[in-house]
């Protein structure tokens, strides 16, 4: 970088994985620095010497004003960090920049096990003076490091001020963020969809078809819809870029992990040997049994989910799995749903 990391100002990218790195390329397509965490040192030597991350993305070709790091520290003096590690690990990398009071945009999809809160739940006890926000759209890492045209949900927890501050600083000629003020919808919509598109991998593992496919999405929508709901997302949020957008796009194909892990599956690899295989995190698996505990909590009706959840657990096959979702009771196929914030 042209200044120093720790100077006044600029942004960075927490987070150098596929999606980190990816967003780290499109920040710095139009010649700006941009700083980049990694915890690995031979990503960070890497990226520095090579301009390549050979680790989590090896068809990239990286700016060479990307520079990374991994001194933590060293980030607190950015004025927007994108937090991009993964949604288990967010906590613990925000209580590092606990006292950070810039603008963090939370860029992590899921639940945190164990709590089962938000990601800015967590991150708004871990950094409580932090600014929030939340990206979330259908967005496939190769795609956006290549400069491919690619639309996100950009919700800010401080409204349309933040929203002009942020979208100036992120948005590029192929990266068009929308504006939202519903950071839960954003949140739930990028959360539920990884655990839907397990259910597709499998569905396509098993040579299902497209009918069964796109069943699987519409079902597994009124999932999400009714949860989002009950969580006081709003429908319009659920609709867009960051729920429906976002779950075509991850049910639809083998560069979604959770997709391919849900293919996995359905081919017989048991679950605890991909996840041990993988050195890049599925949300989805983890996400699973803790949106099936908050449903069932709230007396919300998540087929699917369960039906995934029971297979991760090993407790049933892929081919049963199908089964007991195509055996349920035939019923309406509009539900009555809940209130905005109704959690009956």
């Amino acid at each position: 970088m042209s200044a120093p990391l720790t100077a006044k100002g600029g942004i960075g990218v927490i987070g150098a994985g596929a999606w980190g790195t990816a967003l780290a390329q499109m920040l710095a397509s139009d010649g700006r620095d941009v700083a980049l965490w990694a915890r690995e040192s031979e990503v960070v030597d890497a990226v520095n010497n090579d301009h390549r991350n050979p680790v989590y993305l090896p068809s990239a070709s990286l700016a060479p004003t990307i520079r990374a790091s991994s001194d933590l520290a060293e980030f607190s003096a950015l004025d927007t960090l994108l937090i991009v590690t993964p949604a288990q690990h967010l906590g613990s990398i925000m209580g590092e920049l606990s006292d950070y009071a810039g603008d963090a945009v939370l860029c992590a999809k899921g639940i945190e096990a164990g709590s089962g809160r938000l990601m800015a739940e967590v991150a708004r006890v871990a950094a409580p003076k932090a600014r929030l926000s939340v990206i979330s759209g259908p967005t496939f890492a190769h795609e956006v490091a290549a400069g491919l045209p690619t639309a996100v949900t950009l919700a800010c927890a401080g409204g349309e001020a933040q929203w002009q501050r942020l979208s100036i600083e992120i948005a590029r000629p192929s990266f068009r963020p929308y504006y939202s003020d519903d950071m839960i919808g954003a949140e739930i919509g990028g959360a539920v969809k990884n655990v839907l598109a397990i259910a597709c991998g499998v569905v396509d593992g098993l040579q299902l078809g497209q009918n069964a496919r796109a069943a699987t999405i519409a079902r597994g929508y009124a999932e999400m819809l009714r949860f989002g709901l009950a969580r006081g997302a709003q429908a319009e949020t659920l609709s867009g870029l960051c729920g429906l957008g976002d779950l075509v796009l991850t049910c639809s194909s083998t560069s979604s992990r959770n997709f391919s892990l849900g293919r996995a599956l359905a081919e017989g690899t048991p679950a605890a040997e991909l996840m041990a295989n993988r050195r890049t995190v599925a949300e989805g698996a983890h996400t699973a049994p803790v949106l099936k505990g908050l449903a069932q909590d709230m007396g919300i009706a998540m087929p699917i989910t369960e039906a995934v959840c029971a297979l991760l657990a090993g407790e049933t096959t892929a081919p049963d799995m199908v089964s007991s979702v195509l055996a349920r009771p035939l019923k309406s196929e509009v539900e009555a749903m809940p209130a905005q914030g109704d959690t009956a």
